[in-house]
C-alpha cells in the first residue's frame, strides 16, 4: 500500500507541477502568481471531489463485496478519468449566467477572480472536513455556496445592497433546497420498485425453488438411510437376495426382477429434474438486465458524451440503445443457459456483481465527464480572465487543464475516498450484489430522467436515497447514521458560503483591492 501511495502522490506532483509551468507560458508573467495559487485551490478542489463525490460511484460495490476498496479504486480511477479527459467540455458556462448573475458592465474582472478562487478553496475545504467524517455531499451544492457567498459580499462592498441582493438567483437556491427532498426521494421509490422486482421475481422463486430441490435432495437420502438400516435387520440371505435385485438390469430393459429401491429412487430423482431452479433467472435476469443496459448507454449518449457533439442525431441514438438492449439481452440469457445451475442463488449473485461492475463504471464515466465542471468551471472563468483581462460567457478548457484536474480527482479518491465508501457501502443498510445494483440503477434512471426533464436533483443525494429505500424493503435501514448526512446536507450551503466570504475579504486585502 506505502508503494500504492508514493505512486499516487508522484503522479500527482508531476501533473502539478506540469501543469504550473504550462501556466507560465500561458498567462501574462504579472499574473502568474495569481495563477499559481489559483490553480492551487483548483487542483485541491478535485482533489476532494474525488475523495467524496467520486467515492459514491462504487461505495455499493465494495460493500457487496463484488470489488476490493483497492480494486475499486483502481477501477474507478480509470472511468472518471477517462470520462474527464476524453466526454468533457472543452468549453465551460462560466458562473456568470448561472446562480450568481454579474453586471455586465463595470465590475472589475479581479475581483471575479477572488469571487471564484474563494469559492474553490471554501468548497475543497468543506468536502475535505465532510470526506474524513465519511460524510457524502453535493460538490455542485458546495461550489454553488461558495460563489454565492463570495459574489454577496463584493456586492455588499461596491453596490447598494437591493443590487446585491438580486444578484442571486433565489430561485435556484429554492430549487437546491427542494432538491434535498426530491432527490432522495426519487432515488429510494426507485430503487424501492426495482429491488421490489428482483426480490419478488427473482430471489425469492429461486430461493424457494432450492428450498424444494433441497427436500426433495434430503427426502431421498433418509429413504436410503432408512432401507439400509431396515436390510441390515434382515437375514443374510433375503439381505443378498434383495442386493442382487437391485444390482441386475432393470426388468424393463432386460427383463430381470425389478426392485423396488430402484423404481422409488428413480421416482424421486424425476421428481427432483422437474425442479428447475433457474427458472426465475432465466426468464427475468434478462429483462432486468435488458433494461440496465437501456439506461445506462442513454446515460452515456445523452449525458456521459453529450459534450463530444457525436453528430448521431436522436433517432440513431435511441435505435443504438435499443440494439444494446436487446443485446445484452440475448448475452444475459445465454449466459444463463450455460452457468452451473446446481445453486441458482450463488448463480444469481455472481450475475449481479458482473452487472454491478458495469452499471458503476459507466456512472463513474458520466460523473467524470460531467461532475469534473464543479472544479474545472470556476477554474476556467478565472483563466480566461487572467488570459484576456475580460469577464466572458463561456470560457475555453485547456486540455493540460482537464488532464491536471482528472488526476488530482484520481488521486483524491484515492487518498480520501475509503470513509464515503464505506458510509454508502455498508453503515446505510446491508449491500448484497442484488441490492447494490438495485441502488446503482436507479440512481443513474433518476439522473437520466431529471437531467433530461430539467429537474434539479443531485447524484449524491438520489444514491444515498436508493440505498435507503433498499434498506426500507428490507427493514435494516440505518437512520442514526442518515442524520449526519442530511445535517450536512443542509448546512452545506450557509457554511461554504460564510466561508467563501471570509476567504474574499483575506485574499481582497492581500491584494489590496
Amino acid at each position: 500500500m506505502a508503494r500504492d501511495n508514493l505512486f499516487a502522490f508522484c503522479m500527482f506532483m508531476i501533473a502539478s507541477i506540469g501543469f504550473f509551468i504550462w501556466g507560465y507560458q500561458y498567462i501574462p508573467s504579472h499574473h502568474f502568481l495569481l495563477f499559481l495559487v489559483a490553480s492551487i485551490f483548483g487542483i485541491f478542489m478535485a482533489f476532494n471531489i474525488g475523495g467524496n463525490d467520486v467515492a459514491n460511484s462504487f461505495g455499493t460495490s465494495v460493500g457487496a463485496k463484488t470489488v476490493t476498496i483497492k480494486q475499486a479504486l483502481v477501477i474507478a480511477a480509470i472511468f472518471e478519468l477517462s470520462g474527464a479527459i476524453f466526454a468533457g467540455g472543452e468549453v465551460t458556462k462560466t458562473i456568470r449566467d448561472g446562480i450568481v448573475k454579474f453586471p455586465e458592465t463595470g465590475m472589475d474582472p479581479m475581483l471575479f477572480v477572488l469571487i471564484m478562487m474563494s469559492a474553490l478553496l471554501s468548497s475543497g475545504l468543506w468536502l475535505f472536513i465532510a470526506s474524513k467524517k465519511g460524510l457524502p455531499i453535493s460538490t455542485t451544492h458546495s461550489i454553488v455556496g461558495g460563489i454565492v457567498g463570495a459574489g454577496l459580499l463584493m456586492g455588499f462592498t461596491t453596490m447598494d445592497a437591493k443590487n446585491a441582493l438580486n444578484m442571486v438567483s433565489w430561485g435556484g437556491i429554492g430549487r437546491i433546497a427542494v432538491s434535498w427532498v426530491i432527490s432522495p426521494l426519487l432515488g429510494g421509490i426507485l430503487s424501492y420498485i426495482i429491488y421490489g422486482y428482483i426480490k419478488t421475481r427473482i430471489l425469492t422463486p429461486t430461493r424457494k425453488y432450492n428450498l424444494e430441490l433441497k427436500m426433495l435432495k434430503r427426502e431421498r437420502k433418509a429413504f436410503k438411510e432408512n432401507y439400509l438400516r431396515e436390510l441390515r435387520a434382515k437375514p443374510e440371505a433375503e439381505q443378498i437376495k434383495i442386493l442382487s435385485k437391485i444390482a441386475i438390469i432393470d426388468e424393463d430393459e432386460e427383463g430381470g426382477e425389478k426392485s423396488e429401491y430402484k423404481t422409488i429412487i428413480k421416482s424421486m430423482k424425476e421428481r427432483e429434474k422437474s425442479i428447475d431452479t433457474s427458472r426465475a433467472m432465466r426468464k427475468h435476469i434478462p429483462l432486468v438486465a435488458g433494461f440496465g443496459a437501456i439506461v445506462i448507454s442513454s446515460m452515456m449518449l445523452f449525458k456521459g458524451l453529450k459534450h463530444l457533439n457525436l453528430g448521431i442525431g436522436f433517432i440513431g441514438t435511441v435505435w443504438i440503445i435499443c440494439v444494446i438492449g436487446i443485446v445484452t439481452y440475448l448475452a444475459t440469457l445465454a449466459m444463463i443457459n450455460v452457468m452451473n445451475k446446481n445453486d441458482a442463488e450463488k448463480s444469481t449473485n455472481r450475475i449481479f456483481s458482473w452487472f454491478q461492475i458495469f452499471t458503476a463504471s459507466a456512472f463513474a464515466f458520466s460523473h467524470g465527464a460531467n461532475d469534473i465542471a464543479n472544479a474545472v468551471g470556476p477554474f476556467a472563468a478565472i483563466l480566461d480572465v487572467l488570459k484576456t483581462g475580460n469577464i466572458n460567457a463561456t470560457a475555453p478548457i485547456p486540455g493540460v487543464a482537464m488532464i491536471t484536474f482528472g488526476i488530482s480527482l484520481v488521486v483524491g479518491l484515492w487518498f480520501l475516498g475509503k470513509e464515503v465508501i464505506a458510509t454508502i457501502g455498508s453503515k446505510l443498510a446491508e449491500i448484497l450484489p442484488t441490492t447494490g445494483f438495485s441502488a446503482e440503477l436507479a440512481a443513474s434512471t433518476v439522473i437520466l430522467l431529471a437531467t433530461k426533464l430539467g429537474i434539479p436533483v443531485s447524484s449524491t443525494h438520489i444514491l444515498i436515497g436508493a440505498v435507503l429505500g433498499i434498506g426500507i424493503l428490507n427493514r435494516d435501514a440505518n437512520w442514526a447514521m442518515v442524520k449526519p448526512i442530511v445535517l450536512a446536507w443542509v448546512i452545506t450551503l450557509p457554511i461554504a458560503g460564510g466561508s467563501a466570504a471570509i476567504i474574499y475579504m483575506v485574499l481582497k486585502s492581500l491584494l489590496g483591492l
